[in-house]
């Protein structure tokens, strides 16, 4: 099959059914009209706007789509005052039941439907970007930058296949858990691009340490972008001055290990195209075990759970643990393939395939410590001095699904202090 007749069925499976928009419009459509009139009764300078891939026409298709819809306070009036406490009244005034998100600025969600929720965001009307007090802020000049550049279908077309291949590639999201593209920033760069297809080319060929993209040239060379922003904002692969504010990297939370893992996916798909390239893949388990018993290894499944705020807060958390959990393994076993999914909400999944390492070497004190020699001595049976420093050598007598319940009961209260609530060894 052709890239262009692959590219041509992705869109028609990533683009989201007329009756899922027709449903989600309806009932946004009353929603903004039973909340602008709140908004009036109560005499306040509020603008009720949609934001998001919504507003910009590049929603693609999932099981529950998220609606950005941004209070945007004036900065004047508001501006001594805690917005996301007089959207909370709002809402509940409104009659909805909501649930609260916790952030830099905390906001609301109602979800009508399996299908899809609002996520109500407060924001404060901003005269200059500088002003801005958080990034949601910025919110109505992406919307209306993308509206007005993007006008041509195709773009915008190309702009869902790249938001399909990203998900697909675990390689969408600012999320700390993630560290990679935001949807704004997928959407600059299709524009700059012209294409997925071009994108990807330019991300594989390069040979840049930085890829640095000013779509209005508010910088004059590569080296005065480097010059003028924060050093915090350029330490990310690709940089991409945001078109509505110069001082900000749209792409900084990128990380080096996701836009490596990003050019991989991208080489694959320029040298075989196909559609498995742009389908969200789970965890196959049952397949990792196979592997790992073909080639003699012993194979393991961890089950974690966290009491923090689903989304980045949970997937943060679950994270770092798995990064810490991994080291920890590395001790006793050569860990030859190991993978984390985050569930979304609350949970995820750990697995591995190890190889004892049939014997590993302990370091002790060093020659003279009386003190702490005799109690090494007491603990470890084979003991030897190298470089004026006692060590152990220890035998590997146990598998891993025996050391990973003690390494649970042994290391429990530094698993609580990570807030990892629950801990399941499964087969």
């Amino acid at each position: 099959m052709k890239v262009a007749e692959i590219l041509k069925e992705v869109l028609v499976k990533v683009s989201p059914p007329k009756e899922d928009l027709d449903e989600i419009n309806t009932y946004l459509e009353n929603f903004l009209m039973q909340f602008k009139n709140e908004v009036r009764k109560k005499k306040m300078i509020v603008d009720v706007f949609v934001g998001g891939s919504f507003a910009k026409k590049t929603v693609i298709k999932k099981d529950s789509y998220d609606v950005d819809i941004f209070m945007r306070f004036d900065a004047e009036k508001y501006k001594d005052r805690e917005i996301s406490e007089i959207l909370r009244e709002l809402i509940k005034n409104a009659g909805y039941e909501l649930h609260e998100i916790h952030g830099s600025r905390d906001y609301f969600r109602i979800k009508p439907d399996e299908k899809f929720s609002l996520e109500i965001v407060p924001v404060i009307k901003v005269a200059k970007p500088s002003e801005a007090e958080n990034i949601t802020d910025l919110s109505y000049s992406h919307v209306k930058y993308i509206n007005k550049k993007i006008k041509d279908k195709r773009i915008l077309d190309e702009i869902k296949i790249t938001k399909a291949f990203c998900y697909a590639t675990g390689t969408y999201g600012a999320e700390s858990y993630i560290h990679g593209f935001s949807g704004y920033a997928l959407e600059l760069l299709v524009y700059h691009y012209k294409s997925f297809m071009n994108f990807a080319k330019a991300m594989v060929k390069s040979k840049e340490k930085k890829i640095i993209i000013d779509i209005e040239k508010f910088y004059r060379n590569k080296n005065e972008v480097m010059m003028n922003l924060n050093s915090a904002k350029i330490q990310a692969p690709v940089i991409v001055i945001d078109p509505t504010y110069k001082q900000r990297n749209v792409t900084a939370a990128l990380s080096e290990e996701t836009f490596e893992k990003f050019k991989t996916e991208c080489a694959k798909v320029l040298k075989h195209p196909s559609l498995d390239s742009f389908s969200v893949k789970t965890l196959d388990l049952e397949k990792i075990k196979k592997e790992s018993a073909k080639k003699k290894l012993e194979f393991c499944m961890v089950k974690i759970k966290t009491n923090r705020q689903e989304g980045d807060i949970a997937g943060s958390k679950l994270l770092k643990f798995y990064n810490f959990f991994v080291k920890e393994t590395e001790a006793n076993f050569e860990v030859k393939n190991s993978g984390f999914e985050y569930d979304g909400k609350h949970g995820g999944r750990i697995f591995l395939s190890v190889k004892s390492k049939k014997e590993i070497i302990l370091g002790g004190p060093r020659v003279g410590d009386k003190k702490n020699i005799s109690a090494f001595k007491k603990r470890h049976k084979k003991v030897f001095i190298k470089k004026g420093r006692f060590y152990s050598k220890e035998i590997i007598n146990f598998g891993i699904k025996e050391f990973l319940e003690k390494w649970k009961k042994k290391n429990y209260g530094r698993t609580i202090e990570m807030d990892v609530s629950e801990m399941e060894i499964a087969n």
